[in-house]
């Protein structure tokens, strides 16, 4: 049985097609498909059926899947492993991180980084602004959010989900609304840009946005987390910021039926530092870690 194989199958069953799969891994179709044809004459058993219009796993596919991702991250976490022992980082590495989930999650994994390159020396930054990565010399920056244009590479390391929140206080004073064209008439809680253009939230299979209106915004979390329990008004929060607030009750997540986009969290860096060791090393650690940090249990 081939690795090659192996992680074809993971792919198909991951992105729902043959065509998907073949176009993420950059195979051709046909060779997708002798390869998972050999695969299920090697194990004898049928993983996929595919008709005209989708693509079903079987229930002994099912139990493949689950034993084969866990096989390809294990062999993943080795090379890794074994790339980070062959490749010795030195020098200077340094890095901007925004505030509240630096603080929270990537601090810790930049010092555990460091901590497995001793020799390597990093400066971390803590900033929320979009910072002048080249001018300000930065090897790389690590953003959550909407990305400006510019002629930095970007990568995509992970999503953070968000909620819709407020205090019981508020919600027994003002009510709970059941439905997004009724937060017009609440006063909400302005994270960032997002109240000038309403908040952008998934009902059903389409994205719509709700008009908001208040009279406190701020460009942090945490103030808006912080007013949200005091009862100052509805709240669109990132879930790393508002999960302990609503462990304890001090925040009750509403409108479960409108889910906002996830946050994206992605790291920016100079083209000239693509082939950095440093870069080709942190990015998949990083990325694989974040993933852990963000998937439930």
């Amino acid at each position: 049985m081939h690795l090659e194989d192996i992680r074809i199958f993971v792919t198909i069953v991951n992105m729902g097609s043959f065509t998907a799969a073949a176009e993420h891994l950059q195979l051709s179709k046909q060779y997708v498909s002798r390869r998972m044809a050999a695969l299920e004459r090697k194990i004898s058993a049928r993983l996929l059926v595919r008709n005209t219009r989708k693509l079903s796993v079987t229930d002994t596919g099912q139990v493949f899947f689950h034993h084969a991702k866990r096989i390809l991250e294990e062999f993943y976490e080795a090379e890794q492993n074994i790339l980070a022992r062959q490749q010795k980082l030195a020098g200077s590495f340094r890095v901007s991180l925004p505030m509240t989930y630096g603080i929270r999650h990537l601090t810790p994994l930049i010092i555990e980084f460091q901590s497995a390159h001793p020799e390597l020396v990093v400066h971390i930054d803590m900033d929320d602004r979009y910072v002048d990565v080249v001018g300000e010399g930065y090897d790389m920056v690590l953003r959550i959010g909407n990305l400006e244009d510019s002629t930095l590479i970007a990568r995509c390391l992970g999503k953070l989900p968000m909620v819709i929140c407020a205090s019981p206080s508020y919600l027994h004073l003002h009510g709970t609304p059941q439905t997004g064209a009724e937060l017009i008439k609440h006063k909400c809680l302005l994270y960032g840009r997002e109240g000038q253009y309403g908040w952008k939230l998934n009902t059903g299979s389409s994205l719509s946005a709700f008009a908001v209106q208040g009279k406190l915004s701020s460009n942090n979390g945490e103030v808006i987390c912080e007013a949200a329990k005091k009862g100052r008004g509805i709240a669109l929060l990132p879930l790393f910021i508002a999960e302990e607030a609503l462990q304890q009750g001090a925040l009750i997540q509403i409108l479960p039926n409108y889910s906002p986009p996830p946050l994206t969290i992605s790291a920016l860096y100079p083209q000239h530092r693509q082939h950095s060791a440093v870069t080709k090393i942190l990015l998949p650690f990083l990325a694989k870690r974040i993933a852990g940090i963000i998937d439930p249990p």
